[in-house]
């Protein structure tokens, strides 16, 4: 008898055994992909020593803040939609509150190729019209505003209430590596800073981004970029006019670079620049309208009084400045 039990329990081991190898292993799922969110937000904030825009300061060379809000929507990976929104603060002759800038477009992505086109308003509020010095009407005969008449600048420069413009733009990148990446730029306006004249504006910019050990595990990149462009612009209406060209002056063209260094560390970056253009500074001045301009030797055919700007010349520029995105920095 205790035989056979021992060989009945053997017997329901083995068979036990065999159905459990014979049993479904259940597979454990592997956890679903995370949900694609074509969202984003860009935005960040900076303050710099200078607030140079090709080449001239907009910031009468002192101090200048900045902000910007950009929302972002990814149709793919390859193709990105955005509006955006900045402030700066400047020092026009005008008296003009800010500079507010919006904009918007459209960014495909080629392979190595980067694609930007859209299009970029300026907006100026709060500006006072200034011509003033006893005229009642420009070289061409317009009459001009009450304000325009009641405000008169100390060096008789004269500028619109309003010089708010807009810009269509295009902007292509070639990144060939991590270190080394080329952009070419182009912007055109029907009506720049509503002077009546068309502008211009072609660039090219280069960059090198240093590997990201150069300063050990220090967290620290740096980076070495430079751009060379041209300012291109035609003549203004009869705001700007002089005796000799009553109906309005045509604008010098010029040339403009800058070459700097920057240093990043997670969302800062601080940028070290040099800025110049080959404009003459009375050129400059019948141009910016710079209400510090002085002198009488500076004599062009655009600027018969001779007052002397410069606005348009060499500079220094240190920006210190913070970007995030909220896919990034915000999880």
């Amino acid at each position: 008898m205790k035989k056979l039990a021992l060989l009945a329990t053997a017997l329901a081991m083995i068979s036990s055994s065999a159905m459990a190898a014979d049993m479904a292993v259940k597979a454990v799922k592997a956890p679903p992909p995370a949900p694609f969110d074509p969202w984003d937000i860009a935005f960040g904030a900076g303050i710099m020593s200078d607030y140079i825009f090709r080449g001239v300061t907009q910031s009468n060379h002192n101090p200048s803040v900045t902000a910007y809000f950009e929302p972002r929507y990814n149709v793919s990976k390859d193709l990105q939609l955005y509006v955006g929104t900045s402030t700066e603060s400047i020092s026009f002759a005008n008296r003009a509150a800010a500079e507010v800038d919006v904009y918007g477009g459209i960014r495909p992505t080629f392979g190595a190729f980067a694609f930007d086109i859209g299009v970029w308003g300026y907006l100026y509020p709060g500006g006072t019209c200034y011509y003033g010095g006893g005229a009642v009407a420009d070289f061409a005969g317009n009459p001009l505003s009450a304000d325009c008449q009641a405000n008169t600048l100390t060096n008789l420069a004269v500028m619109k209430k309003d010089v708010s413009f807009f810009e269509v733009y295009g902007k292509a990148t070639w990144t060939i590596n991590d270190n080394w990446a080329f952009t070419i730029n182009e912007y055109y306006s029907p009506n720049f800073l509503n002077t009546g004249a068309w502008g211009n504006y072609s660039s090219i910019i280069g960059k090198y981004t240093a590997p990201s050990t150069v300063f050990g595990s220090s967290g620290v990149g740096m980076y070495v970029s430079g751009e060379f462009g041209r300012q291109w612009l035609g003549t203004s209406d009869s705001f700007y006019g002089v005796p000799a060209f009553p109906n309005g002056i045509k604008y010098a063209d010029y040339n403009t670079w800058n070459i700097g260094i920057g240093f990043t560390y997670k969302v800062f970056t601080l940028d070290l620049r040099y800025s110049d253009t080959d404009m003459s500074k009375g050129d400059c001045s019948a141009f910016t309208s710079d209400f510090t301009a002085g002198g009488t030797t500076a004599v062009t055919p655009i600027n018969p009084g001779g007052t002397s700007s410069n606005w348009c010349g060499a500079a220094g520029i240190a920006k210190l400045s913070v970007d995030l995105t909220a896919m990034s920095n915000l999880k």
